[in-house]
């Protein structure tokens, strides 16, 4: 038996008004969804935990059978930067450095408009060469996702927000805080950093375009997601299988590197909604050929959240089930030996907050050595009354590996 994972990062939703009280998934049109859930099982996930950021790093670990609690970082960073091929030595500390865009003092958008790779590589490079030196140096990543690393003279003992939990919400009464009551000298530098970045980026000529072009500045960094080096068990060892992952995100890919897994290079492979979802299919496919695990992440349905767009998450949905989904499907009845083939979000991340949220997950699991359950689609409501009921959501993989009760 070999395995395949399709997570769609933030898919799940709250009935929306303006969908007739329907969640998105309910509303798109994903028959393949469907087909997977009405072939197998269902039920519900709790992915998050209290305590811990309400974040994918945190969610697909546990997806993936790996404690937070026991295995987490403390951020999202240091999985990035393993992705990156940048190495954390002992006393390091990794932050994630989005651009964003501020008008008139408040953060308009957690992603700078969805800046690309080679404009955001330019600004990078801009503020790393204002304040890289010894202990603080910048690395270009994926559109707006960036790196820093900072040398054994500052630490993580500090509180950063995720820009994407704080759309509209005023930048100066969000900046970096000193943790416990001594006044910690990172945060001081963080602060001010972000502070003078508006000078440097505002009038860049990247940005110069963008207005021109009426699309939003990233005119700004914005720094959260920080820890240190981590150390995880590899996938192999703690399965005796081999496995890929398949993501356009640095975070995705880093859990993949840290669990020893294959993570190939997608062409056009962006994590948004001008992803190539037939890209992902046939590097999945591929996979598959030489591994007996592939866990395929797809970003573009928390994008659309974020930006508490209707309009794109139910094209993200529609995409991803069609373009990505179908095709998995038609490629596995080709090839003809037996595949279990899951669904399933890390989070849910509504439009409306436009941020993740604590809420249950749905998740379907089709086994052609096992029996369905009945449920005829892959929607919230229709997942809580499958076989599995409510389960933790470290018992996916167990699940998933026919490891029942």
């Amino acid at each position: 038996m070999k395995y395949v994972v399709v997570l769609g990062d933030g898919m799940s939703d709250h009935p929306i008004h303006e969908l007739g009280d329907r969640t998105p998934l309910e509303a798109a049109s994903t028959p393949n969804m469907d087909y997977i859930a009405r072939k197998g099982r269902c039920g519900l996930l709790r992915t998050l935990r209290e305590g811990l950021p309400s974040g994918s790093d945190v969610a697909n670990l546990v997806v993936l059978g790996y404690d937070p609690e026991k295995y987490h970082p403390g951020g999202r960073a240091p999985l990035e930067a393993a992705a990156m091929g940048v190495g954390l030595r002992q006393g390091e500390t990794a932050f994630r450095c989005n651009l964003i865009t501020v008008e008139d003092g408040r953060i308009k958008d957690h992603s700078g408009g969805h800046i690309s790779s080679g404009e955001g590589r330019q600004l990078i490079k801009l503020i790393d060469d204002r304040f890289g030196c010894k202990e603080i140096k910048f690395h270009p990543g994926i559109s707006y996702r960036n790196l820093l690393i900072l040398g054994d003279e500052y630490n993580d003992k500090v509180k950063c927000t995720p820009p994407h939990d704080i759309i509209g919400g005023r930048m100066d009464e969000h900046m970096v805080e000193s943790i416990g009551d001594k006044l910690n000298p990172t945060a001081d530098l963080l602060n001010k950093m972000i502070r003078e970045s508006m000078n440097l980026l505002d009038k860049h000529t990247v940005n110069l375009r963008r207005e021109e072009k009426g699309i939003y500045k990233a005119n700004c960094i914005w720094f959260w997601g920080q820890g240190g080096p981590l150390n995880l068990p590899s996938f192999r060892d703690k399965y005796n299988i081999s496995g890929a992952l398949i993501s356009a995100v640095d975070l995705l890919k880093g859990i993949g590197v840290c669990l020893g897994m294959d993570v190939p290079d997608v062409p056009g492979a962006t994590g948004y909604l001008d992803t190539s979802y037939e890209n992902k299919a046939k590097y999945a496919l591929d996979a598959l050929q030489k591994n007996d695990f592939v866990y395929v992440h797809v970003e573009s349905t928390d994008e659309a959240s974020h930006e508490g767009s209707i309009e794109k998450k139910i094209k993200a949905l529609e995409d991803l089930d069609a373009r990505l989904i179908g095709r998995i499907i038609k490629g596995l009845n080709e090839i003809g030996d037996d595949v279990c083939l899951a669904v399933l979000p890390d989070h849910s991340t509504p439009i409306k907050r436009r941020t993740h949220s604590f809420d249950l997950v749905p998740f379907a699991i089709y086994n052609p050595e096992l029996k369905g359950d009945g449920v005829d689609k892959y929607t919230e409501k229709e997942a809580a009354s499958g076989y599995y009921g409510v389960r933790d959501g470290l018992d996916f993989i167990r699940l998933l590996l026919a490891e029942h009760d």
